[in-house]
């Protein structure tokens, strides 16, 4: 099927499987986790209580309540015991507090509300003049009265967007920040978004059709897919890519498989550097990620850099490129935005 389509099925322990299908092929994934698992998820907001700085780890445990730790990293700690604001930032390895951002935002699916980081911005997206100018001023009108130091993102969704829904967007978010703020007992304040919610949210675009049923992702073949996702290799063709999760790092080898031209290493390279983010983001990978490349001349690497650069553009993960190492395999930081696909699935 060509063009974009949404497909959402239920789970018969609860929660919700999603995913976005672009001309016939899975683009994303997402699934909510068994309801049982207290593993506090990304995105939620919690009052929380900071301990005492640990001395020589840049941060602070903070006590989520019921249990649950996080980890706060900064230049500037809370002062211990005083309670405050956190918001989960990604999944946490097993065995270590989720990380945690003192400066939580507000999502919905034409505004980001910034507490602590005012002034209204438009993405960068919308290029156009005049419609930039006349959300410069919706989103003006639709914080006037908020407080100073809260800001205001207008995302892509809000090009096309009527001024009712982008101004009763904001209007919520502001009402759910002004609840949040309230006085209280450390816990869970909010919960983050469903695998449905989240889709609906975030990859719906005017005229995808949606197809929420009993066995949407199964009839179209979504699991046969998933499976896969299970294995670390990767057909590039004739060539392969091997993603292989370690408790230290995310190991990528690319092969040229049964390719003996003389080109064979540079056509696979290339090959996976535009396939990487796309797997990486279905198998809710992140951290440390080395990219062992087939061999290839030192001339080579800027074309598979630019080629990885503008994949890793439209991903819409966090990811640092940070460079060749001494024994040429290149290495990337990506934010832990997503439990690995591992553990989200429950058989």
């Amino acid at each position: 099927m060509k063009g974009r389509q949404l497909l959402i099925e239920p789970l018969p322990t609860g929660g919700h499987a999603a995913a976005l299908m672009v001309d016939g092929r899975l683009e994303d994934l997402l699934i909510d986790p068994d309801p049982s698992d207290p593993t506090p998820r990304p995105d939620a907001i919690f009052r929380a209580v900071p301990a005492r700085p640990m001395k020589g780890m840049g941060g602070v445990m903070v006590d989520l309540g019921s249990g649950r730790t996080g980890f706060l990293r900064g230049p500037k700690l809370p002062a211990p015991g005083r309670p405050l604001l956190v918001q989960v930032l990604g999944s946490a390895e097993a065995g270590k507090a989720q990380p945690v951002s003192a400066r939580p935002i507000l999502k919905a699916r034409h505004a980001i509300l910034t507490p602590g980081a005012p002034g209204i911005n438009i993405a960068r997206s919308v290029r156009d003049a005049d419609r930039r100018a006349a959300l410069d001023s919706l989103g003006a009108a639709g914080m006037a009265g908020a407080d100073p130091e809260t800001g205001l993102i207008l995302r892509t969704a809000a090009i096309d967007a009527s001024d009712e829904l982008i101004a009763g967007d904001i209007a919520a978010l502001l009402a759910e920040w002004s609840a949040l703020a309230a006085t209280g007992e450390p816990g869970l304040l909010r919960e983050a978004p469903g695998a449905r919610a989240e889709a609906l949210r975030e990859w719906r675009a005017p005229g995808d059709p949606v197809r929420e049923a009993r066995s949407a992702l199964a009839d179209a073949g979504i699991w046969e897919d998933v499976d896969a996702l299970r294995e670390p290799e990767v057909s590039l063709g004739q060539g392969f890519l091997a993603i292989e999760p370690t408790r230290a790092l995310v190991a990528v080898d690319v092969n040229t498989g049964g390719d003996t031209s003389p080109a064979a290493a540079l056509k696979a390279n290339l090959a996976a550097a535009a396939e990487l983010p796309r797997q990486l983001r279905l198998r809710g990978l992140g951290g440390q990620v080395v990219i062992d490349f087939a061999p290839m001349p030192r001339a080579e690497r800027p074309r598979v850099e630019r080629t990885l650069t503008q994949a890793l553009r439209a991903d819409g993960i966090d990811t640092n490129v940070v460079g060749w190492t001494p024994l040429g395999h290149l290495e990337l930081q990506r934010k832990r935005a997503r439990r690995p696909l591992a553990s989200a699935l429950r058989t």
